[in-house]
């Protein structure tokens, strides 16, 4: 699995962190690359660029539909990441405990 320093390193450049971000925000759907990118307004390449830094930090995982390709954001490392993040969050009192409930994003179809 990438380090944490690799996840930190990917989403340190503004146009990752935006397309993460973009990604969070679309759920376990995730979107179509070109989708992506015209909500980010970026060129194919320039995206295509982030998202294998990206995809090489464990942040974001593709898969082929046919000539589409899906992206989403992988929850799993990004809670990892957070959970890292915070482990001694209060000194490590449990006091806070910011990971308590970690993202779990909503099945396709549930209701809000």
């Amino acid at each position: 699995m990438p380090s944490s320093l690799a996840c930190l390193a990917a989403l340190g450049h503004e146009s990752r962190l935006r397309a993460f971000r973009r990604l969070v925000e679309a759920g376990p759907d995730g979107l179509p690359v070109g989708e992506l990118r015209e909500s980010l307004d970026l060129p194919p390449a320039t995206l295509s660029a982030h998202l294998n830094v990206l995809r090489s930090a464990g942040l974001v995982l593709d898969q082929r539909e046919g000539r589409v390709i899906r992206v989403r954001a992988n929850y799993e490392r990004m809670n990892a990441l957070i959970a890292y993040l915070t482990e001694n969050c209060c000194a490590g009192s449990g006091a806070c405990d910011p990971v308590a409930s970690p993202c779990k994003p909503r099945k396709k179809g549930a209701s809000k």
